[in-house]
């Protein structure tokens, strides 16, 4: 089975459509030794299939538009945070303290982009001064699974690098494999909720759809401003006392508004966005949000015919279960970091391909949930982790074709706009279909700007 055929069924697409996908193969795109290429072109193609099959349903079309894949456009957006500029300016993706480092026996891998999590691994360690060699330093005298342990006990986060052989034994890895890419169930609670027909150009198979995005960071946010892309409606909301980085908003905000809540002393307001939304994205550690009633079920029955997508780095089982998590931890723990490296230093994939992948298939799921809660009417619920795609890349997918056509550069799938940040150089989505939208419609505003209501 190809990757773009098992993404495709496991968010539930008919088989029958895969024909209508196209790939323009390209060499060098996404080189690495694990097939990053392959792993990226079914998640967007999956994404992209369900968007064209949604939209052929609500526009009443004979058949369903086709689908075109670049690897070029793939591998483009797959480092969108790297090609993004700011009047210019480029972001720092990585924070001085979020890096590898040596351990008494091996090597850890930190992540420390936002503040309360800088403080809370300095603060496991003992230290008062965010210096990176007083960090180093510390970390030298220490073992790989006590400052993992000591880190995770703190509220920060720290991964001890693996071997694959050393994840494979590993009772999270264990968990992790006996689920399915996408995990899917259905909400018994239902209601009539057929999305008005579409007409014009260009076709946005997500028009009208209200989109609740709790998320943070890459993955959850990847597939927020793909369903923006598709014509939702997509209202980020985040607690006022944490702000977004700036430069990771500027990349993932695009096509969506940002409003602030405090989901205590804000509840009124909160529920009457419930009330009318269609899609809620959470993106928090798994258990994070019951304890305001945002379980899946509890949504579900506030809001019959609601889809919820839900998004992990571990998966929501398992020892790790209620852990904390990204795209660079996981490389780092399930053995990619091992397998991309050297004998001197470990390594990373040529992207935070977990986290985009992950996003697009996100994205896809909810598409398709909302092509069958157009038959049925019952709500669904969706579930990613960064774990189970990395399972999947470093298990199940096999390479692919180089290509006949060389990946030049990205400059083909780069353009600017100017808004409220200032001017935008940005990646183009590589979600395409004919027909379909080649832009978002706006370009990211100010983090928090937005009223907490829908347009």
């Amino acid at each position: 089975m190809t990757g773009i055929e098992y993404a495709w069924s496991a968010v539930g697409g008919d088989p029958a459509l895969l024909p209508r996908v196209s790939t323009v193969l390209r060499e060098g795109a996404l080189p690495a030794r694990l097939p990053v290429r392959e792993l990226a072109r079914a998640c967007v193609g999956a994404c992209a299939l369900a968007a064209a099959e949604l939209g052929a349903r609500r526009a009443g079309l004979a058949e369903v538009p086709e689908v075109r894949l670049d690897d070029g456009a793939i591998a483009t957006a797959f480092v969108s945070e790297r090609h993004l500029l700011v009047d210019g300016r480029a972001p720092v993706a990585f924070a001085p303290l979020s890096r590898f480092w040596r351990t008494a026996d091996g090597w850890v891998r930190t992540h420390a982009n936002y503040p309360h999590h800088r403080a809370r691994l300095l603060a496991a360690l003992g230290i008062t001064q965010e210096d990176p060699d007083t960090l180093g330093a510390a970390l030298a005298e220490r073992s790989s699974r006590e400052v993992e342990e000591s880190v995770y006990a703190a509220g920060g986060l720290a991964v001890a690098l693996r071997t694959p052989e050393e994840w494979a034994v590993h009772e999270q890895a264990a968990a992790v494999a006996r689920r399915p890419l996408v995990e899917h169930e259905r909400l018994n609670t239902a209601r009539a909720c057929a999305l008005p027909p579409l007409d014009g150009a260009p076709l946005l198979p997500a028009a009208g759809v209200r989109v609740l995005d709790l998320t943070r960071v890459i993955a959850g946010p990847v597939a927020t401003r793909t369903l923006a892309l598709l014509g939702a409606d997509v209202l980020r909301v985040d607690p006022p006392h944490l702000p977004e980085l700036a430069d990771q908003h500027a990349d993932t905000g695009v096509g969506k508004r940002s409003a602030t809540l405090d989901l205590v002393a804000d509840r009124r307001i909160f529920e009457d966005l419930l009330a009318a939304a269609d899609v809620v994205v959470t993106g928090y550690r798994p258990g994070a949000l019951d304890r305001f009633g945002l379980s899946a079920q509890e949504l579900a029955e506030r809001r019959p015919g609601l889809i919820v997508a839900q998004l992990s780095a571990w998966g929501a089982y398992g020892p790790w279960g209620g852990r904390r998590g990204f795209d660079s931890l996981v490389q780092t723990a399930t053995g990619i970091a091992a397998i991309e490296g050297s004998a001197e230093r470990p390594g990373a994939l040529p992207a935070q391909a977990l986290d985009h992948g992950t996003g697009y298939l996100l994205a896809a799921a909810v598409l398709r949930a909302l092509t069958e809660r157009a038959e049925q009417g019952y709500g669904r619920c969706v579930r990613l982790a960064l774990a189970r795609t990395a399972a999947w890349l470093t298990n199940q997918i096999e390479p692919g074709p180089a290509g006949n056509v060389a990946y030049d550069g990205p400059d083909a799938w780069l353009t600017e706009r100017d808004g409220a940040l200032g001017r935008l150089r940005y990646a183009r989505s590589p979600v395409s279909f004919a027909g379909g939208p080649d832009d978002w419609s706006r370009p990211p505003g100010v983090w928090g700007a937005d009223p907490a209501r829908w347009v």
